[in-house]
């Protein structure tokens, strides 16, 4: 059960070119590098899973799950340093990104 405060963020990225494994690579590296962000509680890198249900949406590339302590924390790690590098050195590999975040109730 996670804690009340604690904020989630759900990035979904459609690779411009999804059947290339370079660039499948190259987006997996760079988040493996942004996860040293200091604000980041934890992290999951995935793949849409193998399921088929007609309110599954598996269209997307790769899925970057990530938690933070609080919303402050989570407002604070979009204008570090190391995220900010990371859209950088990265955005020419994706078409379109989707974010949902979230709170406890």
């Amino acid at each position: 059960m996670f804690e009340k405060n604690v904020f989630i963020h759900h990035v979904y990225f459609w690779l411009n070119h999804p059947e290339n494994q370079q660039d499948r690579d190259g987006l997996i590296e760079g988040l493996n590098k942004l996860s040293v962000a200091s604000t980041i509680q934890s992290f999951h890198i995935g793949v849409p899973a193998a399921t088929s249900r007609d309110v599954i949406d598996t269209s997307y590339s790769i899925s970057w799950l990530l938690l933070f302590k609080n919303r402050e924390d989570q407002d604070s790690y979009q204008t570090d340093p190391i995220h900010l590098n990371f859209v950088a050195t990265c955005k020419h590999l994706w078409s379109k990104v989707v974010v949902y975040d979230t709170v406890g109730v």
